[in-house]
């Protein structure tokens, strides 16, 4: 009798042992609510080059969609005017510039990486009304010409190519950003401007594009950094890295952009 109750007890301590040892199994079986992509929630400031109007307008709707609970907030401009905003204290969580520059004059950010590149393409209205047939044409006092301002990427890009093939460009306007530039061309306001071949893909139903071999000699780099003091950093890190996704890429290769 006494024998059977021992063992009886012995039975019992074991279970009980066994049952604690459920309850130390780690917790990492579990997904963490903190690190999970599902749990992003708020706003995403991203401020990003006009060049970048049509794929960051896509990309902010798919990233939404995989991120039920984030809205992402975009500010289109000139990169040197975006950056200008941030270092005033702008909201920002994102900063994707159109260069190198305007990215290192920003203060407090992470660290840059660039994701795509691109081309300068000399843009024109329907059917070619101003004869235009190449870079030189830009030097020529009596055709109607725009460019971006020398602060602007793609207005530093044009000046390099200027200075590299050896013409003085006689614009008529000057514009903040690329997107001003080719909006001069598709009101058939000038002759001509210079904007990169992205922008040019974009409008095709409203600009032709005119390709021409200086251009190499001024490739826009893009680099896409989170700012040190984002609002909300953890969204900011999601939509960087949802840029540089495969996703990411396709919509980007799509518009025309170059890979790095």
């Amino acid at each position: 009798m006494f024998r059977r109750t021992a063992v009886a007890a012995l039975a019992a301590v074991a279970a009980f042992a066994l049952a604690g040892c459920g309850d130390d199994t780690p917790a990492a079986s579990a997904p963490s609510s903190g690190s999970s992509t599902a749990s992003l929630t708020g706003d995403v400031n991203v401020f990003a080059a006009a060049s970048l109007t049509g794929t960051f307008t896509q990309l902010g709707k798919d990233f939404e969609a995989a991120h039920p609970g984030v809205k992402v907030k975009l500010n289109f401009a000139g990169s040197s005017a975006l950056a200008q905003q941030i270092n005033q204290g702008a909201p920002a969580d994102v900063f994707a510039s159109a260069a190198p520059k305007n990215m290192n004059d920003v203060k407090d950010k992470g660290t840059p990486t660039t994701f795509v590149k691109n081309t300068l393409e000399i843009a024109v209205p329907k059917g070619n009304p101003g004869k235009i047939t190449g870079i030189k044409d830009f030097a020529d006092a009596q055709k109607k010409i725009a460019i971006c301002a020398v602060q602007v990427p793609c207005g530093a890009a044009a000046d390099k190519v200027f200075k590299a093939i050896g013409i003085t460009a006689q614009p008529d306007s000057l514009e903040q950003d690329v997107k001003a530039a080719l909006t001069k061309v598709s009101l058939g306001e000038v002759d001509a401007a210079l904007v990169y071949k992205t922008d040019i893909q974009a409008a095709k139903d409203k600009v032709e594009g005119i390709e021409f071999p200086e251009s190499s000699k001024a490739v826009n780099e893009y680099p896409i950094a989170t700012l040190s003091k984002a609002p909300n950093p953890d969204g900011a890190k999601a939509f960087v890295d949802y840029v540089l996704s495969d996703k990411g890429k396709s919509v980007l290769t799509a518009a025309g952009f170059d890979a790095p």
